[in-house]
């Protein structure tokens, strides 16, 4: 069957996606036996970890602003090739540890690109009853690259693990330029299909605008509280189930299920979304509270019994429960860009992210910190699980689905 030009770039973005999230997970897997080799204490490894953060944080307005200058098609090529780079050449500079931070930061920074960019195309291109499902299908391609790095690279060399994925991603680039055409920038350009909006206010709005909506910052709230709990479990599960729980390396493996789970849910979700959306049972509002509110009330039950556990099967049973509630936040306050900033949602998610990538500024150094100081990871799950209780009761009272960009 021929894939449409709308499906084309669903799968195109949700690939540039699967490799972003796969390259963020080989550090939290490779840093333990390169810890091992180098000698890097627990301190060193959250700073290593969290370098990441850092570079992310600065790129996000860059990337939304970057998109709606010069286009999908360049900035998304441009930003994978930058930090296909960083992974491969990783093994080669490791024992030089600030040029690792170095590299970790690029990284990061070209990945501040990727999604901004995609939030973008997506909201001038999707159609409005079709954009749970390709934001659905866009988290999902996220949650199959951790799934595929997190079953794979256990069984690797820490080397390949970032040879494999750097080449992968040089392999995305070249297809990306040769079937990403001009014209996908508008598959669906008709603005009265897209949203009902009469006009492209994007020269018309400041940068106040960004910050000065209660809705936007409901969003914008529900974002960072989503992304607490995620930096957690993504830059310390595999050390948390080799040092404190004692899995043996191959055990890591089984931390790809908690990705399965996430990936499936996020594409049920948004198809589940867009059928109550559709068949006007519920709201536009209705829908993204009951998606924002399952996917992070629904986590903050299971990260908190995370910290009582005692075995590995446990452990990832926990964590696949959460982080699958967790997808239905892309049917949730993730879609709700594209209600409330049709034109700007580039922008707002930029804002969104960079807001949200806050916590893993303090992932690794923190994190550690607190570890070290009550010597049990319990605090830490429970400030985790606290934060998302309140991210869910500010979205569910403070959102909307009304245009106000």
């Amino acid at each position: 069957m021929k894939m449409s030009k709308t499906q084309y770039l669903i799968f195109l973005c949700g690939m540039a996606n699967f490799i972003n999230a796969a390259d963020r997970v080989i550090m939290p897997i490779a840093i333990v036996p390169m810890s091992d080799l180098y000698h890097w204490d627990l301190q060193l490894q959250g700073w290593i970890l969290s370098a990441f953060a850092y570079g992310y944080i600065s790129s996000q307005v860059l990337g939304g602003k970057a998109a709606q200058r010069f286009g999908g098609r360049a900035v998304l090529g441009i930003a994978v090739a930058c930090w296909s780079f960083a992974t491969f050449i990783t093994p080669m500079v490791a024992s030089q540890v600030h040029i690792v931070i170095f590299l970790r930061i690029l990284l990061g920074f070209a990945e501040g690109f990727c999604l901004p960019t995609i939030f973008h195309v997506f909201s001038c291109s999707i159609l409005l009853e079709e954009r749970s499902k390709a934001f659905g299908y866009l988290v999902a391609g996220g949650s199959v690259g951790q799934c595929l790095a997190s079953v794979i690279c256990p069984y690797m060399s820490w080397p390949d693990m970032f040879y494999t994925f750097g080449a992968i991603g040089f392999v995305w680039v070249l297809l990306w330029f040769m079937l990403y055409t001009k014209e996908m920038d508008g598959v669906n350009s008709d603005p009265q299909k897209l949203m009902e909006q009469k006009v492209d206010t994007t020269s018309q709005v400041n940068w106040r605008s960004y910050i000065s909506h209660r809705p936007l910052w409901a969003i914008y709230f529900a974002h960072f509280c989503m992304n607490t709990s995620n930096y957690i479990i993504s830059t310390w599960l595999p050390t948390y189930l080799q040092k404190t729980l004692g899995a043996n390396p191959h055990d890591i493996s089984f931390t790809a299920l908690p990705f399965i789970a996430n990936s499936i849910v996020g594409v049920v979700a948004g198809h589940r979304a867009d059928y109550l959306i559709a068949k006007g049972s519920w709201t536009v509002l209705s829908v993204r509270r009951l998606m924002t509110g399952i996917g992070l009330l629904g986590p903050a039950v299971f990260v908190l019994l995370f910290g009582s556990v005692s075995s590995v099967a446990v452990a990832i049973s926990y964590i696949s429960i959460s982080l699958g509630l967790c997808a239905c936040n892309s049917a949730g306050h993730l879609s709700n860009h594209g209600d409330v900033a049709p034109h700007h949602s580039g922008i707002t998610f930029a804002v969104s992210n960079t807001l949200a990538t806050l916590p893993g500024l303090t992932a690794g150094p923190v994190t550690a910190a607190a570890v070290d100081y009550f010597g049990t990871w319990t605090p830490v799950f429970l400030a985790v699980s606290l934060v998302n209780v309140a991210g869910a009761v500010v979205y569910i009272t403070e959102s909307s689905a009304s245009q106000v960009l």
